[in-house]
């Protein structure tokens, strides 16, 4: 089964938001609109605007107001992917080019800054002022995870708590944030909108665990990428982390730099999967999904609850 089955009945709106998205990334520079349409149309799993609208859903839902915050979400991550991208000088992004590839550092970096700009201007349209404190708190996190992860490459004596702290401000709470605000938007009791947020959190933590065993154990056309290319780039994931515990790999995996040849990445890889540090992280995953699931179980019943409990349980046992 295909995630956007589980959700299938907001498709109506997720295609209003898609539209919405290319509206919001028009600009009267050529540039940065066809690096922005670039991005958007190389695709993505359009997650945390499905975590926004089903939030919605437990309280006074309207889909005019929910997809102002729906978009400008998708376009916090999108921005935070062109900045990414810089960063790790990647030269692909699901299967195509990045911007930073197809144009240059600078025009990705600008067009990153335009994309966040337009997030703000989407925002603008809610009043609630919770809402705006837990998306600014939400944005300096991004961004010092961002800072972060720049500090920690190739910098293998980092221990877990310096690995979950950073996979938070990546990704986890911004999915958070995307629960809560969302819900906030539909007037959803405090109560709720803050049970929404750490489930938000414990699925975004399982999310990036995920995707970073996918790193390691899913095919270049099923990432879009080369396969590894976060141990390549010298992202430490939890798979390495865990793998670092053996001496053996350790010796071969410090060795790792940005002028190592594929045939040795492909090596450590083939000897990180022969280990037990792969099913070690899905135990991890497992544990925060578990979490979430708790979570939901507080919060009322409805159609809305079975999707969000679908999606957790999916996320946990997608392969790519």
């Amino acid at each position: 089964m295909k995630l956007t089955m589980l959700y299938s009945f907001l498709k109506a709106d997720i295609d209003l938001i898609e539209k919405e998205l290319e509206m919001a990334i028009s600009s009267s520079s050529p540039s940065l609109r066809d690096a922005s349409l670039h991005l958007l149309q190389a695709g993505g799993k359009r997650i945390r605007p499905v975590f926004v609208l089903l939030a919605a859903k437990f309280g006074d839902y309207n889909i005019e107001r929910v997809k102002n915050i729906a978009v400008a979400l998708e376009l916090i991550h999108m921005a935070s992917l062109v900045h990414d991208d810089v960063i790790d000088n990647a030269e692909l992004r699901r299967g195509q080019p990045t911007v930073k590839a197809e144009w240059d550092n600078r025009v990705a970096m600008y067009t990153g800054d335009y994309i966040f700009a337009r997030a703000l201007e989407y925002m603008t349209e809610i009043e609630d002022i919770e809402a705006h404190r837990i998306l600014s708190n939400t944005m300096v996190e991004l961004c010092i995870g961002e800072i972060n992860q720049i500090k920690d490459k190739y910098r293998f004596d980092q221990n877990l708590r310096d690995y979950l702290r950073r996979i938070k401000r990546k990704t986890a709470i911004l999915i958070a944030a995307s629960c809560q605000i969302g819900a906030i938007s539909a007037n959803v009791p405090k109560a709720v909108h803050e049970k929404l947020f750490q489930f938000g959190y414990n699925v975004g933590m399982a999310f990036q665990i995920t995707d970073d065993i996918l790193d390691l154990t899913a095919t270049e056309e099923e990432l879009g990428k080369p396969a590894g290319s976060d141990l390549w780039q010298g992202n430490v994931t939890l798979p390495v982390l865990y793998a670092l515990e053996d001496e053996q790999l350790q010796a071969r995996i410090v060795q790792v730099n940005k002028h190592t040849v594929k045939s040795d990445i492909d090596d450590i890889i083939h000897r990180i999967k022969q280990s037990d540090a792969i099913d070690r992280s899905h135990a991890l995953s497992q544990r925060y999904l578990n979490r979430a699931l708790t979570i939901l179980d507080d919060l009322p019943s409805n159609r809305t609850k079975k999707s969000l409990r679908d999606i957790a349980r999916f996320i946990g046992k997608r392969k790519y």
